[in-house]
């Protein structure tokens, strides 16, 4: 049972038991996910365009998934990682391109861009810890062609700035996702505003089916480009065969298919994922709106909570002394996951989430010895671009004094009390009131 701190037992931590893994989908799975599972195994068909008897899963999924966002069109991929490759190849990047995207991220976002031969440009974030407009505005040159808008750590920044830049600069929008699937912006589900959206299925997802993933878009020739890329570089007939008439769309294929039992998975927990975000969203906001009342203490700037999809509290500190003795204190009052869990860290412990922590791109590392694509001759407009701590002035900041605490979508009211006692212990130990 967890030990909870009173007025006279002020040395005890207030938990002994860890918080719950940070895994919001996990805590969901169960009897529904094995049906689908099963049936898609008792007909031995776990390939998505034919088999012994096809349970069309991934069909289902795709149809579901555009229904819930208003879009056009859906394509199931076997990670979000290939769904950022895919929905840029399909943009028609390349050399002689560059991508525009934050420097609080996730590696895939710039691996996706790399591997096409264009180059990452970073744009600084603003205090909702995604994309700033200001930034990206004074970022936006000739060799623009995509902006990357990642929907951070659960919630959406600045989207209609940055919509309207793009729409004023003629270039394309791609939203990542990835860490807010079910988070929305003034009543309009993330992945909607883009050209082109992408989202994640897996583990650490706020609804997974260990891996796999979403693109979705309105524009048929764009999907009809996804598709291609995604399978092995042609269309398929009704039949589940490779059609090789429509010359418009022979491209190269990346093998990126997502599996019948992925989809499976992925259904099951489509049907739960509201309930997800709002179990975590309740909690997060339940625990933010107890512990702003800390004057000390700041948070990241949610401009829409409703939307919110809620899997992680983010705290910001004076300094960056302050974030590591706080977090240390928390973390021996038992605020804390399982080993192995990321449930209460700083953010300078948070690695490939941050731009200078990903050391291929700070040093210009390809694929091959040579550089490329920096070394690309089409890519030499971008020779004075660096990677390193330094190049983001505000993401340096928030990074070094900023923590993150999970929000698991299975917590009960005595873990949300727990976190609320801990942060307040803590604060009185480091502030006094």
């Amino acid at each position: 049972m967890n030990r909870r701190h009173t007025s006279t037992d002020t040395e005890s931590p207030v938990r002994s038991q860890p918080l719950p893994w940070e895994l919001p989908g996990a805590h969901w799975m169960g009897e529904e996910e094995l049906a689908l599972v099963e049936k898609v195994v008792r007909a031995r068909s776990p390939f998505r365009y034919y088999g012994l008897d096809l349970q069309h899963m991934a069909d289902r999924l795709e149809k579901k998934f555009a229904q819930r966002h208003g879009r056009k069109y859906a394509l199931g991929v076997n990670s979000g990682t290939a769904g950022l490759h895919i929905a840029l190849a399909a943009l028609g990047v390349g050399p002689g391109d560059e991508v525009l995207l934050p420097g609080y991220l996730w590696v895939s976002c710039i691996s996706a861009i790399v591997r096409l031969g264009a180059i990452p440009r970073l744009v600084d974030i603003d205090d909702t810890f995604c994309m700033s407009p200001e930034d990206l505005s004074r970022k936006i040159g000739p060799h623009s062609k995509v902006v990357m808008l990642i929907h951070m750590s659960g919630a959406p920044g600045r989207v209609q700035e940055i919509v309207r830049l793009c729409r004023q600069h003629k270039l394309a929008l791609l939203e990542d996702c990835a860490q807010a699937n079910g988070a929305s912006f003034r009543g309009r589900p993330v992945g909607t505003f883009g050209d082109i959206a992408v989202f994640s299925f897996q583990l650490n997802k706020n609804m997974s089916s260990g891996e796999g993933g979403m693109i979705i878009c309105d524009r048929e020739d764009l999907y009809k480009r996804c598709f291609a890329i995604h399978d092995l570089g042609y269309a398929r007939n009704e039949a589940g065969r490779l059609d090789f008439r429509n010359e418009r769309y022979q491209m190269w294929g990346v093998g990126s298919r997502m599996s019948e039992l992925t989809a499976a998975m992925a259904l099951a927990q489509l049907n739960k994922r509201d309930r997800i975000v709002r179990a975590m969203r309740s909690a997060k906001w339940a625990i933010r709106r107890q512990l702003e009342k800390i004057p000390q203490l700041g948070f990241r700037t949610i401009l829409d909570p409703e939307g919110d999809s809620g899997p992680f509290l983010i705290t910001i500190y004076p300094d960056r002394a302050t974030c590591q003795a706080f977090t240390d204190a928390l973390r021996a009052e038992g605020i804390r996951g399982p080993e192995g869990s990321y449930a209460c860290l700083t953010m300078e412990e948070w690695g490939l989430h941050w731009y200078f922590n990903n050391l291929s791109l700070v040093n210009r590392r390809g694929f091959t010895p040579n550089g490329w694509p920096w070394t690309d001759p089409a890519n030499a407009f971008a020779q004075s671009y660096t990677y390193g701590r330094g190049t983001l002035p505000t993401c340096d900041d928030l990074a070094s004094r900023s923590a993150l605490l999970t929000i698991a979508s299975c917590l009960t009211r005595q873990d949300i009390r727990d976190i609320v006692t801990a942060f307040r212990k803590v604060a009185d130990r480091i502030w006094g009131r």
